[in-house]
């Protein structure tokens, strides 16, 4: 497997020198549906100029970065296309080796399950093979490489990247059971960008499971092993605030990250769903509504860790779907990190309702960003509200998709316990339906 993963980076390191080398790199650095107020390359630039000129980069109202990025390009500034190119190998790399552990895991618990006579003798067709399994991380790799969005990431240098870089070291450390750099890394990805704080339940869920704990709250063990997990994951959030606090000798960047993140100040157009609700908003209902909308991200955590507290990989999974579409400042490359786990989900396909017409929604959309963009900004014959409804077709289509396979996921899981062919009291045929 290591030949055709080597030949997939290949691939996608040539793809994007080539555009780097081109005139499509400014184009698509320019690109509201790449680049944000929080990650723009322009602005990190910017914060550099700043930092070498002895200013805090925080100063003004540009730069929105954490310390640790802007010291670590301070360095590396010359060598930025190869350190963007370097982390989407490192992603990639890091899901691959994540999906293949976790393979082994599923297939060594579904011969447990199979054994012990925990599925209905009908269902064999829904049982996954190793042959089928083979070739899933290959596949998470190359979805995640060379898909559209990651590359267009990479080429103007979206620090968005770097996210999901340290991300993807976190779920490989969970899946390989390291609770001490599992905490460090989700620590790191929420210092980052503040959303990732809602996989700590996942994480948590996942690594009890590989400890045999169970998920009960009147158990000692599951509150001592939580409480270790919580410790870790604190001290070394506060290890690396003080350790920006001690670069910059400031507290600065705590409101020009974080506040940046929550307030919501800058409401340059994006694919989210904040800037166009709150440009129309008078400005004393703004803080309310502020608040409604930053709850989305946080208020799925407690109901879907209850309902897939036995599949944390996949609650990890749709969380990472539902920080995407409902933070503040979403891009690209946030959406390309959750749908390099579809093919891990690909035994879902036969229960999947609207996957064809969900794709064609999402690939229209994303082919409809520039054309109306173009016809707001510079052509003048359309305004805010054409690009603000293919945005918002655009998180529809997301969240529906996301809902299918949810949908998908809890049906098949019903079938394996129950038998594929249902039937009512009288005997007639039944349907499955989710209520």
């Amino acid at each position: 497997m290591a030949a055709p993963l080597v030949l997939v980076v290949l691939v996608a390191v040539t793809v994007r020198a080539v555009l780097y080398r081109s005139s499509l790199a400014a184009f698509i650095s320019e690109r509201v549906e790449v680049a944000s107020p929080l990650n723009a390359w322009k602005r990190v630039v910017e914060g550099l100029a700043l930092l070498d000129l002895g200013v805090s980069p925080y100063s003004g109202a540009i730069f929105h970065e954490t310390p640790l990025i802007i010291y670590l390009f301070h360095f590396l500034i010359e060598y930025a296309e190869l350190v963007f190119m370097v982390t989407d190998v490192l992603t990639a790399v890091a899901l691959y080796l994540a999906i293949q552990d976790f393979n082994k895991v599923v297939f060594k618990k579904q011969k447990l399950l199979i054994e012990l006579d925990k599925y209905a003798p009908d269902v064999a067709e829904l049982i996954q093979t190793p042959m089928e399994m083979h070739y899933i991380p290959l596949k998470v790799a190359l979805f995640y490489l060379l898909n559209p969005y990651t590359v267009m990431s990479c080429v103007a240098k979206s620090t968005c990247a770097i996210n999901n870089t340290v991300i993807a070291f976190f779920i490989l450390a969970t899946i390989k059971g390291s609770a001490f750099l599992s905490a460090v890394f989700l620590a790191l990805a929420t210092y980052q960008s503040l959303y990732p704080l809602t996989l700590f339940a996942p994480a948590l869920l996942y690594l009890l499971q590989r400890q045999f704990i169970p998920v009960k709250l009147k158990s000692k063990s599951f509150w001592l092993y939580t409480v270790q997990y919580a410790a870790l994951y604190l001290c070394s959030l506060v290890v690396i605030i003080c350790l920006s606090f001690f670069l910059l000798n400031s507290w600065d960047f705590i409101p020009s990250v974080y506040g940046f993140i929550l307030s919501v100040p800058d409401l340059t157009p994006n694919i989210g769903l904040f800037w166009y609700f709150f440009a129309e908003m008078f400005e004393h209902f703004s803080l309310f509504f502020v608040c409604v909308f930053q709850i989305n991200v946080f208020f799925y955590t407690i109901p879907l860790a209850i309902k897939l507290k036995e599949h944390p990989v996949f609650f990890m999974f749709v969380q990472i779907a539902i920080i995407s579409i409902f933070k503040s400042y979403p891009t690209v490359g946030d959406i390309a990190l959750y749908m390099a786990f579809l093919p891990v989900w690909s035994h879902l396909y036969r229960f999947l309702r609207n996957i064809f017409i969900l794709s064609c929604v999402l690939i229209v959309c994303s082919l409809l960003f520039p054309v109306l963009w173009h016809l707001w900004i510079y052509a003048g014959s359309a305004n805010s509200n054409f690009y603000y409804a293919i945005t918002l077709t655009f998180n529809i289509g997301q969240i529906l998709l996301i809902s299918d396979y949810f949908y998908a996921f809890l049906r098949r899981e019903y079938y394996l316990t129950h038998g594929l062919h249902l039937t009512r009291q009288d005997g007639t045929e039944a349907m499955l339906v989710l209520k």
